[in-house]
């Protein structure tokens, strides 16, 4: 089906010609129409399938028809959980309304607050944002939300999983009764369902495919490898299979900076995202990144929801994340609109249990592939009767035979009368015996 088909404006139609935009995804197919009914949605779809145009584009044809000339005011909101992903999710909605009067903002913390709340005095019709910064904005009186329309919590499961949902409940009493709620996800995790069922009013649930499912134009291989050779196997893959621009994920920020450091010193020009960078570092290495100045981007899970670059073609898990469903959102940084892509991910032997519950989540195995010299060793197991292994028993020094550890087991006699006799002697007092051996001496 075609956008046009969907009944979007010439305006927006225009823009999305200039972008490539021609043919609804499935997502798109199925939300656009529920946003022009006005009720409030629950949608999940995979990643990297065109959420942000399903919910955005309908609001922002919405908002255009309600225009009045001059009147800039919040109307929509969108909140996000990542800096990456407001920057993101505002440069979509800029581009796709770039020939309507309507005029958008980014919030985000890290970014400069005076110059924020001076252009949402000068007047702003749609606000996306992180929770924390807009919430700075409103206790500051820098911007009033009591005429939005549209409320979007994008990425609603990450906005848990990171702890905002305070922040979005706060929120909340600031905004009108009367409002379209829109819940996106990539994962309707129940979590997500029970958050919808506080905020929405009877909403519609559109769920395009099922949760736990990559992209199928994702190809994923497993390299099993020992802790100590996964830099080194890294940076070996992103050189001889001439990766030209690769995004490798990591759990922890020193981490990241670790391997950052290693992968520079093999030659290949590296760039670290993760929360201990400021926001314009974070900014730049992304933005050098996607213009191809920097070959390899190492980033945590905060990079894995928002970044969209259309012409990545590898991700690479330099470990497995510590949610299991960020596996999802990593390897839906590539094979993006319909590309094709490859995710790599190293593990070492401690990961197995990690590497089960991905493939639990998946619904398959995954393939592995083992690189001489860097997999870890297997360790062979006997079956049957063999399976212990057996000594020899060899000749000591003096030519007997060594003893083993263990003391023999000896036989136990079965018990007789003269036992019993035995056993009574015993008890006697020892002059009652001495008399005994006396008497009989005697005779």
């Amino acid at each position: 089906m075609s956008l046009a088909a969907l009944g979007l404006n010439p305006e927006i139609l225009k823009a999305l010609k200039e972008k490539g935009y021609e043919n609804a995804t499935p997502i798109q197919k199925a939300l656009i129409p529920a946003m022009f009914t006005g009720r409030d949605i629950i949608a999940g779809a995979q990643t990297g399938t065109g959420k942000t145009a399903g919910f955005a584009l309908p609001i922002l044809q919405e908002l255009s028809e309600s225009f009045v000339e001059g009147s800039h005011y919040p109307k929509a909101v969108i909140l996000v959980p990542t800096r990456e992903l407001a920057r993101q999710v505002q440069a979509s909605v800029e581009a796709y309304g770039k020939y309507l009067p309507l005029k958008s903002i980014v919030l985000y913390g890290g970014a400069n607050l005076t110059s924020q709340a001076n252009r949402l005095k000068s007047g702003v019709d749609i606000i996306v944002a992180t929770s924390g910064r807009l919430l700075e904005h409103i206790h500051q009186k820098n911007v009033n939300l009591a005429s939005v329309d549209h409320l979007v919590l994008d990425e609603a499961d990450t906005i848990l999983d990171m702890g905002f949902v305070n922040e979005i409940s706060k929120i909340l009493e600031y905004l009108p009764q009367k409002r379209q709620n829109v819940l996106i996800s990539a994962t309707l995790s129940g979590s997500v369902k029970r958050l919808a069922q506080q905020i929405l009013h009877r909403p519609k649930l559109i769920e395009v495919d099922s949760m736990g499912t990559s992209a199928g134009s994702v190809t994923q291989l497993v390299y099993p490898v020992t802790a100590e050779k996964k830099s080194e196997l890294l940076s070996y893959l992103i050189g001889s299979r001439n990766y030209r621009q690769v995004l490798v994920f990591v759990r922890k920020k020193e981490t990241a900076d670790e391997v950052a450091k290693e992968l520079n010193l093999s030659g290949l020009k590296t760039s670290v995202i993760h929360g201990g960078k400021s926001s314009g570092e974070r900014n730049r290495a992304l933005d050098g990144f996607k213009e191809g100045k920097i070959r390899v981007l190492v980033a945590t899970d905060i990079a894995a929801r928002g970044l969209d670059i259309p012409a990545l073609e590898v991700v690479m898990n330099y470990d497995i994340p510590h949610v299991t469903g960020d596996y999802i959102h990593r390897i839906g940084r590539t094979g993006r609109a319909g590309k094709s892509g490859l995710a790599i991910t190293l593990i070492s032997p401690k990961e197995m249990v990690a590497l089960k519950e991905v493939e639990r989540l998946m619904g398959k195995a995954l393939p592995q592939e083992k690189l001489e010299g860097y997999a870890p060793q297997e360790e062979l197991q006997q079956r049957g009767a063999r399976r212990r292994e057996q000594k020899k028993k060899v000749d000591g020094a003096f030519g007997k035979k060594k003893k083993s550890g263990h003391a023999p087991i000896k036989k136990k006699r079965k018990t007789t009368k003269r036992d019993g006799f035995k056993a009574f002697d015993a008890a006697k007092p020892k002059s009652d015996k001495k008399d005994k051996k006396s008497k009989r001496g005697r005779k």
